[in-house]
């Protein structure tokens, strides 16, 4: 079959070579990819990863031979799936916990949306508990997992502040924001969760606008800037509040499931995806430049011939 691998002699950083087929494993679905997104980790994997290695998260396709075991959709069935690596395939062997069946009207791309970012969006948000009433802060709020965030907060009865620039404003109003501000120094707080992507001042002014009991969820730092942290930015005024990292891969099992929680919502009309360009896979090179430039908001789909 066909793969994305890692190669030092491409300047892309990747290659379209020949690879060996996936062998399934007894609790895992052969899965013929049809689509996949990009998403900012990935970058950072492209550089650290050896030669040969396949990236890829997000797998949108058609199940080509189910799982031996017998769990899991059958041969035929439409899946969406979040995997740690080995996406950007023409198959890929999928465990069958991590797989969601798409509904009839949830087309591929937008399907491909969701796996990563939806997941992260739908669990970052469960560190604040039962949001009906709370106020919620949303750093980052432009990008895939900022917009997912604040369009979940808002169906779960949060009163949602979102940080991005002003040009996005409009958006994300429009998504369930009550305010929009360009940074979090000029939030009204305090805030009951506080869901943080950027790191450095945007972590250190967050500290300030926690709530006594509330909770900063850390999932990100695209500033690549470190924040000192100490007791007295907490006490007095912040007692209580939490700092809580996150990752998906430790963030716990049934991935499947909350990834057929939100392709239902998606079909039920009450949550918008954003695929900000579709691409064939072959032509991965101009979307790494425009997710490096952070050139669009939304996600980048490819799609596999």
């Amino acid at each position: 079959m066909l793969a994305l691998v890692t190669s030092p002699d491409s300047a892309t950083g990747l290659s379209l070579a020949e690879f060996e087929e996936p062998r399934p494993l007894a609790d895992e679905a052969l899965v013929s990819v049809r689509a996949t997104s990009l998403n900012r980790g990935e970058l950072r994997l492209l550089a650290i990863r050896p030669n040969g290695f396949i990236p890829g998260q997000d797998v949108v396709g058609i199940v080509e031979r189910a799982a031996a075991d017998g769990s899991g959709p059958a041969e035929g069935t439409r899946v969406a799936a979040l995997v740690d690596q080995a996406g950007w395939a023409e198959r890929a062997a999928v465990p069958t916990d991590r797989l969601a069946v798409l509904p009839d009207g949830v087309g591929f791309a937008s399907a491909a949306t969701l796996p990563v970012a939806g997941t992260t969006a739908l669990r970052t948000l469960r560190h604040g508990g039962d949001l009906a009433g709370q106020r919620v802060l949303i750093t980052g709020a432009s990008g895939a997992v900022g917009r997912f965030q604040i369009q979940i907060a808002r169906h779960q009865g949060a009163s949602v502040t979102a940080v991005a620039a002003s040009r996005h404003g409009e958006d994300l109003h429009s998504l369930g924001a009550g305010q929009v501000v360009e940074s979090v120094d000029l939030a009204e707080g305090p805030f009951s969760l506080i869901a943080e992507s950027v790191g450095g001042q945007s972590l250190a002014h967050a500290i300030g606008r926690v709530a006594p009991g509330g909770t900063i969820v850390m999932f990100g730092s695209s500033s690549g800037e470190l924040t000192p942290v100490g007791f007295r930015q907490f006490v007095p005024g912040h007692e209580g509040a939490r700092l809580q990292t996150f990752a998906y891969y430790a963030s716990g099992s049934a991935i499947g499931a909350d990834i057929a929680s939100l392709l239902a919502l998606v079909a039920a009309g009450r949550l918008e995806t954003r695929v900000a360009m579709t691409v064939p896979w072959t032509d991965i090179g101009q979307v790494l430049d425009a997710l490096r430039q952070r050139s669009f908001s939304g996600k980048a789909v490819l799609t596999v011939a």
